[in-house]
């Protein structure tokens, strides 16, 4: 709300007319040796009366000048046209990525818990896009498609779970998945991000097949490598029911 003429600030000016008035309505006109005789002819509430006089008086002439100032109340519309990138995130959960060769904060970490905290990152920094969520093991499984509700899909991320599909590492299939994601895109810009930890060693379709589709497509394809090549630390448990690590090979293609 607004008003459109500075006519507003002469409320200032009323109130000490207002409080003048009324210290004048309390002076005597006539001086009388005693007020017995006049309180007896006097109508009831004479005084009550007076005041409220005073009091609507000050309320109308407040609201002419309310008038004057020409309140305004309304509504304007903004449309902003903004066009994002449509990306589909494949993210691996098979058994080697329970390997801890990372730390988050002073703990050590899982490899698909710092892939889970660096997706949530790259999803704050990309509040335009509509992103979509792939897991895979060994096959693929669509947990979110493409979506602008980031807070909905960071519930799904929160969900994956290692072991939550049957154990091996199917690259190839989980991009063909991507890739059939991003297909009815009609967006300018779209690409797949992959970040898994091993080799490909399931599914029916190989790696180059799925990303030669994304490039007929005109998708592009990112791939990000979780944790150390070699020996990684891998939990589990010994005959007492203590953690314990083991070392555990690693080939990341």
């Amino acid at each position: 709300m607004r008003f459109a003429s500075p006519w507003l600030i002469a409320l200032a000016v009323i109130i000490p007319l207002v409080l003048r008035a009324r210290r004048h309505a309390r002076d005597a006109a006539v001086r009388f040796p005693s007020l017995a005789v006049l309180r007896a002819v006097a109508p009831a509430g004479a005084g009550r009366r007076r005041i409220i006089l005073v009091a609507l008086r000050a309320l109308a002439l407040g609201l002419i000048v309310v008038a004057l100032a020409r309140p305004q109340l309304g509504s304007a519309q903004t449309r902003i046209h903004r066009e994002g990138v449509d990306v589909v995130l494949a993210v691996d959960v098979s058994g080697s990525m329970l390997a801890e060769d990372f730390t988050l904060g002073s703990a050590r970490a899982s490899r698909v818990d710092v892939v889970k905290s660096v997706v949530k990152e790259f999803v704050a920094a990309r509040p335009e896009d509509r992103i979509g969520l792939v897991l895979f093991a060994a096959r693929p499984y669509t947990q979110c498609p493409l979506t602008l509700d980031h807070g909905w899909l960071l519930q799904n991320l929160d969900r994956a779970k290692v072991g939550m599909i049957e154990d091996g590492t199917a690259i190839g299939s989980a991009l063909a998945t991507a890739v059939n994601r991003l297909r009815p895109s009609t967006a300018k810009s779209k690409f797949i991000v992959v970040l898994t930890d091993g080799e490909n060693n399931a599914g029916k379709i190989t790696p180059q097949t799925a990303a030669d589709a994304a490039t007929a497509l005109g998708i592009k394809v990112y791939t990000v490598g979780a944790g150390t090549r070699g020996l990684a630390p891998y939990p589990t448990q010994d005959m007492f029911g203590n953690k314990v690590y083991r070392p555990m090979q690693v080939d990341t293609d």
